[in-house]
């Protein structure tokens, strides 16, 4: 006999709640934006559901052809946007799991966290923000994925607590762990936001090894103490050290690294930029993505048959914006291709629906 749909959920809903710490959010409180008529998933509570939503969209399936630090055209086990993705959500269940907190909300959040990132890295994005008027950021284009562009223009109508922590994951020059307003508003979210720079921070060495573009012998005898010398041990450091450092009460977590950890930390992100984001190779590499965007976004915002025939260009106010949404969209080989395409002439862009 099959099982009864309300009795399934209720079930999952029971079996949630005997694992969660008093601080964590629960999916029986879940709100969305807009309310949702019918029955409701089987087994899948709201966060579940929601991370279901975002692995069968469009948006989730480029990241696997988008650089995350250095591109697939350099190195073939190199992390992708997508295999950075996955990492986070590994890092973010682990440190939910350790903590009593919801890991289908961390891991929903961590999934959707890097949607809305441009082509070419770091370097897609800064270009995007000088060229769009009122800037671009990928956190806040990966909302608008999610919200709006997403299954053709429907959205996803995520629950608002998945929404909260894409929006404010980014750290970008700010500190790490965030307070006021541009704090997530779940620890689930506030575990995300450092499981993204844990990420980066543990992984983006091993590409640059993997790349040739450093040895072992490169790295400083400091770094290697701190962090040893795999993916592994230095993402192990960062997650011992975050949860014997922060502080746990009844009523939430305090989100902390010791200072030994902190200057490591800082030590490494410098070495990294000296050596390896800011070397020559890829800088032009960088510098030519940053290039094929600008050349797409002034083509497609002054040429009137290019932008008539934007995807979902009626979901957005103004040109620069169906703009800013297609290109934002774009894999690297896609944006490669389209400017070839423009540059031989040809008129028309092929559809491309977040």
């Amino acid at each position: 006999m099959p099982p009864d749909p309300s009795r399934a959920r209720l079930d999952a809903h029971v079996r949630e709640e005997a694992r969660l710490a008093p601080y964590a959010a629960r999916s029986s409180a879940a709100s969305r934006p807009a309310p949702e008529d019918g029955p409701q998933p089987l087994l899948r509570t709201a966060y579940r559901e929601d991370l279901h939503r975002i692995v069968h969209t469009r948006a989730f399936r480029r990241l696997a052809h988008k650089t995350q630090a250095i591109s697939a055209a350099t190195c073939d086990h190199c992390r992708t946007r997508l295999t950075h993705t996955l990492e986070v959500a590994q890092i973010a269940r682990s440190l939910a799991r350790a903590l009593g907190l919801n890991e289908d909300l961390a891991e929903a959040a961590a999934m959707g966290h890097d949607l809305g990132h441009a082509p070419f890295g770091h370097a897609g994005e800064k270009a995007l923000n000088v060229l769009v008027p009122g800037g671009f950021s990928h956190q806040a284009q990966s909302l608008r994925i999610v919200d709006v562009l997403a299954w053709g223009g429907a959205g996803l109508n995520l629950t608002n607590d998945v929404r909260d922590a894409i929006a404010k994951h980014s750290k970008g020059l700010g500190p790490v762990f965030a307070k006021g307003a541009a704090a997530p508003s779940t620890f689930e979210g506030q575990a995300v936001r450092v499981s993204d720079i844990i990420a980066y921070l543990a992984h983006d060495m091993d590409d640059a090894l993997e790349a040739g573009l450093l040895k072992v012998t490169d790295i400083p005898i400091a770094i290697l103490s701190a962090f040893g010398e795999s993916p592994e041990s230095r993402e192990d450091a960062m997650v011992k050290d975050l949860l014997r450092s922060s502080a746990v009460t009844r009523s939430g977590v305090r989100f902390a690294f010791s200072k030994a950890m902190e200057e490591s930390m800082e030590l490494l992100r410098a070495f990294m930029l000296e050596k390896v984001y800011r070397c020559p190779g890829i800088a032009r590499e960088m510098d030519a993505g940053a290039e094929t965007v600008r050349s797409i976004y002034i083509a497609v915002t002054t040429d009137d048959a290019l932008a008539e025939e934007l995807p979902l260009k009626h979901l957005s106010r103004t040109r620069e914006e169906a703009a800013r949404d297609f290109i934002a969209g774009m894999t690297d080989r896609f944006a490669v291709k389209f400017l070839e395409k423009i540059k031989s002439g040809s008129s028309g862009a092929p559809a491309r629906r977040p």
